[in-house]
């Protein structure tokens, strides 16, 4: 096949031989698809307990007929009960944040972009720091009511209500400027770090440690319940945005080309801010604040696939829940049988490449 290439559109915006590249990005989605299924029994096997492996993998298959023969119940209660709700929080919680940002670096036409730009990380983060410090004062009629989801259900409540001044601020006469969207982002992000940081001044010791840990993100409070509350939230976000890779494919050539092309740019702005808002917004709900994801790896992968959403949208998913997992699996092991905080984990992995793609990009490194 012919190479095809847009005169006037950087290079890391060619399809340069299309049919390669696609066929490359269908064996790279495949391979990731099945890292992510090592990386979910690896999760299931780490831990402070001794179940291996080999015993969650025996249990699934013939545990339904041989039960506590084949696995002690105490066993059955960590992998189960535990493990397999961190690991499945973890998954989607991963999948959200990196599909998130490549929604956001293809609507900002931004590689460097990231869900945090609009507000929504911090609004949730606001929200949940309310309920930490406030839930038995001002609040205490609210976690009355709603128990143990009070905190998820504020912090993703503080990130709606973003996403919807962030829109009324960003849209005039019936266009939203994506300009605008990004100084306001930020300026109601700097806006909700100020309260949270009031918040945190007024909170005493023990709030200290609950407000430290939630926000250097954690999967450690991953239940059922939690996943029933967040899981349909996320999952109809993440299903929405792979209808956005034309129209985002589209927006990386300006939006007169799109609109040209026959893409609704506003619509197309509507839907994938909303998305983005209610991914992050429930993933921030229940792990607190992890970076870097949502930069990291739609970032590597432009760099292994291409730019073409089609393919970048769904691979972002898989990486994303695959590296969130092995994140968590090694905070749980580093210091044993401490914990640390997953959000240290990323940062300690995600900053030493976001130093090199900036390098890169000034000409510093060739690598």
């Amino acid at each position: 096949m012919a190479d095809q290439t847009v005169a006037g559109v950087p290079g890391t915006l060619r399809y340069v031989a299309v049919g390669d590249r696609s066929s490359r990005a269908r064996l790279v989605i495949f391979l990731l698809g099945v890292a992510l299924v090592f990386t979910m029994l690896f999760s299931l096997a780490s831990g402070a307990s001794d179940a291996s492996a080999v015993s969650v993998v025996r249990n699934w298959l013939f545990g339904a007929t041989a039960g506590t023969d084949l696995m002690s119940i105490r066993d059955n209660i960590i992998v189960y009960d535990i493990r397999l709700p961190r690991v499945v929080l973890g998954a989607l919680v991963g999948a959200a944040l990196a599909v998130s940002g490549a929604v956001m670096q293809g609507l900002f036409r931004n590689p460097l972009a990231d869900p945090g730009l609009i507000g929504v990380s911090a609004g949730a983060s606001l929200g949940a720091v309310s309920v930490i410090v406030l839930g038995g004062t001002m609040l205490a009629p609210l976690t009355a009511i709603f128990g143990t989801f009070t905190l998820p259900l504020a912090a993703f409540v503080g990130g709606l209500v973003t996403t919807l001044v962030l829109y009324q601020v960003a849209t005039r006469q019936g266009r939203t400027s994506v300009a605008t969207m990004l100084l306001a982002g930020i300026a109601l992000a700097a806006l909700a770090m100020a309260l949270t940081g009031v918040l945190i001044f007024m909170a005493d010791d023990r709030q200290l440690r609950d407000l430290t840990f939630w926000q250097l993100g954690s999967l450690a409070g991953a239940t059922w319940q939690k996943i029933g509350a967040v899981g349909p939230v996320i999952v109809a976000a993440m299903v929405s945005m792979p209808f956005l890779a034309r129209g985002l494919n589209a927006l990386a050539l300006g939006e007169a080309t799109a609109s040209h092309l026959g893409i609704s740019v506003q619509r197309l702005k509507y839907i994938a801010i909303l998305s983005v808002s209610a991914a992050v917004g429930a993933a921030v709900a229940v792990s607190g604040g992890i970076g870097f994801v949502g930069i990291v790896v739609p970032h590597l992968l432009r760099l292994l696939i291409g730019p073409d959403n089609r393919y970048l949208l769904p691979a972002s998913a898989l990486l994303g829940a695959a590296l969130l997992l092995l994140a968590d699996s090694l905070a749980r092991t580093i210091v044993a049988p401490a914990e640390l905080p997953i959000g240290i984990v990323t940062a300690l992995a995600g900053a030493p490449f976001f130093l090199w793609i900036l390098l890169r990009k000034r000409g510093i490194i060739d690598l």
